[in-house]
């Protein structure tokens, strides 16, 4: 099994003093959480993309790129890349780019996204947006494997023998497809042969077990191997400690906070109290025993072969967070390492041939 970290990049007041941070100290802190990340271990970083309150990650290839350069193992995600709002072209461009100044460490996660105003800032509606998303993809799956592309588009200017630049560095990029709640986007990474990552956050496990179950169905109506499937679940929060007890405890004013700010906001808890979290959601709560067991649950249903946790603090302490991380590599990683498989990929760079100049000389003669 992998394991990714990720942000959202939230940038909202803490859940338990209310004080926020200054926007340049939580792009800091993002940073640092990509270092601690390599050097725990984790096989991947992502970061999401939103376009609305309370999150300042409206520029993922930028910070992904920063990080490129501060980091040179970990695998780089976006965490989703919303195809929906953005041209294709455009993303292509940056995401080649990031993949050439990353050395092929790229991968994407891509997803329509969600939120009202984020829709509005970029004039796309609730009826247009899984078609715009999937033409989005078309095209971007296309520019990456095509030197030169023709399609009638509907959302953005048509492309006739359109060249784009630079070409690519991993032939192709992987892309994953972010689902939620969505049947049309697992239909789609099902019609391509590309592997699912389910949000697993918001709600119980049976949605996100159906959307899957349903992924599966439609991965074999289209013809692929079954054996070549590859599934991911997120997290809903993760904090582990020696024993339950401590976990809880440790956690307990976090959830409060935010179980507060949902109800200042009108918002109905899916999980009202801290023990139903721990119990019927994702989140990974609790002695490192009883997080493997979790963890095991949920392969039963889902598959899954990679596993995301919040790099975020969230309102734990910075020794609380790094503890618990350190925790998770030392004590369940292994376990579960050995105990589920990886995906049915390697996890590096996806090459079709080696690069020209790393050809030998011999090669030529």
């Amino acid at each position: 099994m992998k394991f990714l970290a990720i942000t959202l990049i939230v940038h909202a007041p803490h859940p338990v003093t209310g004080v926020r941070k200054a926007t340049h100290d939580r792009f800091r802190e993002v940073i640092d959480n990509a270092l601690l990340a390599e050097e725990l271990g984790f096989d991947g970083f992502g970061v999401g993309e939103r376009h609305e309150r309370p999150f300042i990650s409206s520029s993922p290839p930028v910070v992904l790129s920063h990080l490129a350069a501060l980091t040179s193992r970990i695998r780089l995600f976006t965490a989703v890349t919303t195809l929906s709002l953005l041209d294709p072209v455009r993303a292509y461009e940056d995401y080649a780019t990031l993949d050439h100044l990353s050395g092929g460490r790229l991968e994407l996660i891509v997803g329509k996204g969600n939120g009202t105003a984020q829709r509005e800032l970029f004039h796309v509606t609730t009826e247009d947006q899984w078609d715009r998303n999937a033409e989005s993809y078309e095209v971007f799956r296309q520019i990456w494997r095509q030197d030169k592309v023709t399609a009638a588009t509907r959302f953005r200017p048509e492309l006739t023998e359109a060249e784009v630049w630079p070409r690519p560095f991993q032939q192709p990029v992987r892309v994953w497809h972010g689902s939620a709640t969505s049947k049309k986007s697992v239909d789609l990474a099902a019609r391509y042969g590309d592997p699912l990552f389910s949000a697993n956050v918001t709600h119980p496990m049976e949605p996100y077990a159906e959307l899957i179950r349903y992924y599966r169905q439609r991965w074999e109506h289209y013809g692929h191997d079954p054996a070549a499937i590859a599934v991911g679940a997120g997290t809903a929060g993760y904090y582990a400690a020696p024993t339950s007890q401590e976990a809880i405890a440790a956690y307990r004013p976090v959830f409060e906070g935010q179980l507060a700010l949902q109800k200042r906001l009108g918002a109905e808890p899916v999980f009202p109290t801290l023990e139903d979290f721990v119990e019927r959601s994702s989140a990974l709560i609790g002695s490192p025993q009883q997080i493997i067991e979790k963890v095991h649950r949920y392969h039963e249903q889902f598959g899954h072969t990679v596993l995301h946790l919040h790099a975020d603090a969230s309102g734990l302490s910075d020794k609380g967070h790094r503890d618990s991380l350190e925790l998770f590599q030392s004590d369940i990683a292994p376990v579960l390492r050995r105990e589920i498989p990886d995906p049915p990929f390697p996890w590096g760079p996806v090459l079709a041939k080696p690069p020209l100049e790393a050809v030998p000389p011999s090669a030529d003669r």
